[in-house]
């Protein structure tokens, strides 16, 4: 469904009567415009006037009026509607709200949330702190990582960052401790370690600016790019980088498989869903 010109033409906004319906309806809708695609809300419960009559009010404030959008009410589970929804409907972008800990600054995924961004067939952008008012997305940092559909990541990156205005688009390579393949017990292994990292990062930057240089220009002419490499737990060390230099947006790929060996030992992708360190974007082709 996606190509690299216009990657999220169909978005779908599962919305449920909360406290913050509106700031979720109005961030979304800003973020159709931004993409130039359809946005589809769906709830799943009962239609009735009232529902009906609030869903309309919160669209009429919306800042671009000539949007389109399209409200869907159907009955069901949540988890099993959404889910073939964006299978039926060819959604290419799915968006879930993230929920707060009580009294602490740290946000997690809940569970119908958590399943749906392992299973869904499209991205998924999970927000933390959706705005009435639009806050401008500056700071974008995206997975650099190794893998098959690291380029489509990158590339989707590039896209986001030019749609949004952001200044500056930052891809992180992930270096495992283990590549290192040095145990420092003196000065001698200190420095062999040391100059075995900058081996490292040379090669992972090498390999990223290739992808970048194979990129059209027009994509990526007007935005800042940077690469950073860091060593350490693939998932939380990107996660950890993205809170400390606080990115606007979080880029990462998707999940290859979800089985057992996933619940034995957790994908990178879940250090970040169960302590999001700000809005967070899952490529999936």
């Amino acid at each position: 469904m996606q190509n690299n010109v216009h990657p999220f033409k169909t978005i779908l906004f599962g919305f449920a009567f909360s406290p913050s319906l509106k700031v979720n309806v109005l961030e979304t809708a800003r973020i159709a415009h931004y993409f130039n695609a359809k946005l589809i809300l769906l709830h799943v419960g009962e239609r009735s006037e009232d529902k009906s009559t609030k869903i309309n009010e919160i669209l009429n404030e919306i800042e671009h009026k000539d949007l389109s959008i399209d409200i869907q009410w159907k009955k069901g589970k949540p988890y099993d509607v959404i889910l073939e929804a964006c299978d039926s409907q060819h959604i290419d972008l799915l968006i879930l709200g993230a929920l707060q800990h009580e009294n602490m600054l740290q946000f997690y995924v809940g569970s119908i949330a958590r399943k749906l961004t392992r299973k869904v067939c499209c991205s998924v952008l999970l927000l933390i702190k959706p705005s009435a008012v639009r806050v401008p997305c500056k700071n974008i940092v995206v997975n650099g990582l190794d893998a098959p559909d690291t380029p489509l990541a990158i590339t989707d990156a590039f896209y986001v960052a030019k749609a949004l205005g952001a200044q500056q688009l930052t891809i992180v390579e992930e270096i495992l401790q283990r590549e290192i393949h040095v145990t420092v017990e003196d000065d001698r292994s200190l420095k062999k370690a040391n100059l075995v990292k900058e081996q490292l990062t040379h090669r992972e930057e090498s390999r990223v600016r290739k992808l970048i240089a194979d990129l059209p220009k027009a994509l990526t002419s007007k935005v800042k790019v940077k690469t950073q490499s860091i060593f350490g737990q693939r998932g939380y060390s990107i996660g950890h980088y993205a809170e400390v230099v606080r990115a606007d947006l979080l880029i990462m790929n998707a999940p290859t498989k979800t089985g057992l060996l996933d619940r034995i030992f957790p994908h990178d992708l879940e250090h970040i869903l169960s302590d999001l360190p700000t809005d967070l974007l899952i490529i999936r082709r």
